[in-house]
Parts: C-alpha cells; structure tokens; sequence
C-alpha cells in the first residue's frame, strides 16, 4: 500500500496491486482495474518511486524461482 493525499488534504492508503495507471493531466490521477479514479497531490513520478519501493521491500511468491527438472515436465 501506498500513503497519499487527496487535493482536500486528507490522506489515505492505497492498494498498489488495483492500479491500472497513474497520470499526470496535469494534475496525478490514478485509475484502479475497477475504473475507479483518484486526483491526488503526488507527482506520478512520487507515486511510481513508492511503488517501486514498495515490492523491493516486500517478498512476492511470484519473484520465488523454481528448481525444474526433467522429472517436473
């Protein structure tokens, strides 16, 4: 989850992995796979570096490698 603020001042997390897109129009909109959209004071560039910062710090199951074998196939 990332921390942000809405342009009214109030500050809310959001769950990175609905994002579909973040915008800058010129104002930051990000737009969730629901079509759900938030105008936030974030630069997109901001939001980009704490989702990145994000899944460096948390393990995914997905970055877990697999050994593969011939018996496997």
């Amino acid at each position: 989850m990332v921390f942000l603020t809405r342009f009214n001042g109030t500050t809310f997390y959001l769950n990175i992995t609905h994002i579909e897109s973040v915008e800058s129009t010129p104002d930051t909109v990000i737009t969730l796979t629901s079509g759900k959209k938030y105008i936030v004071k974030e630069a997109a560039e901001e939001i980009a570096a704490r989702i990145t910062s994000f899944y460096q710090a948390v393990p995914m199951a997905s970055t877990v490698s697999r050994s593969t074998s011939e018996s496997d196939e």
